[in-house]
């Protein structure tokens, strides 16, 4: 066996005794050998590329780790009891009701804020056919009149 094989079954090795990192155990040691080729360490020894190699794919699994559970997190939907779930949905069939009452521009930059928010000013501007300036005007209009709308209904605005 080559003296790069060997290395990358002692780093897998090293890695996989570690449970958190085990599943993420060959991609970080093909990383640390991606850095290692794009940037070899100014290592005096050779004989300390396997600790190196070793350090460096740690931190990639354990980044490959906080990755993962970061995006679990954000996927997770927050556990709600019956009572908010209604309450939610209530809220929500209250708001595009009075929003169904809004005059036709109101309601499109209503739909567009609320399903299109990656639109930047401009394009919005542009879904509505008013001047780019204009956009703050007929925002602040817009939901103002749902305010009002709301709050006749019972609504508080906090």
């Amino acid at each position: 066996m080559t003296d790069h094989r060997r290395l990358s079954a002692l780093v897998v090795r090293v890695l996989a005794a570690d449970p958190g990192l085990r599943g993420d155990a060959e991609d970080a040691c093909q990383s640390a050998w991606v850095d290692f080729l794009r940037r070899p360490p100014p290592l005096r020894d050779q004989t300390r590329i396997g600790g190196w190699l070793t350090t460096v794919a740690r931190r990639h699994a354990a980044r490959a780790v906080a990755r993962r559970a970061r995006a679990a997190a954000l996927d997770r939907p927050p556990v709600a009891s019956p009572e908010a779930a209604f309450l939610a949905a209530e809220r929500d069939t209250a708001l595009w009701r009075a929003v169904d009452c809004l005059p036709a521009r109101h309601r499109h930059l209503l739909v567009l804020l609320a399903f299109r928010p990656e639109l930047s000013p401009c394009e919005l501007a542009a879904a509505l056919g008013i001047a780019p300036g204009s956009l703050s005007v007929l925002r602040r209009r817009c939901l103002a009149a749902l305010r009002r709308r709301l709050t006749s209904e019972g609504f508080s605005y906090p």
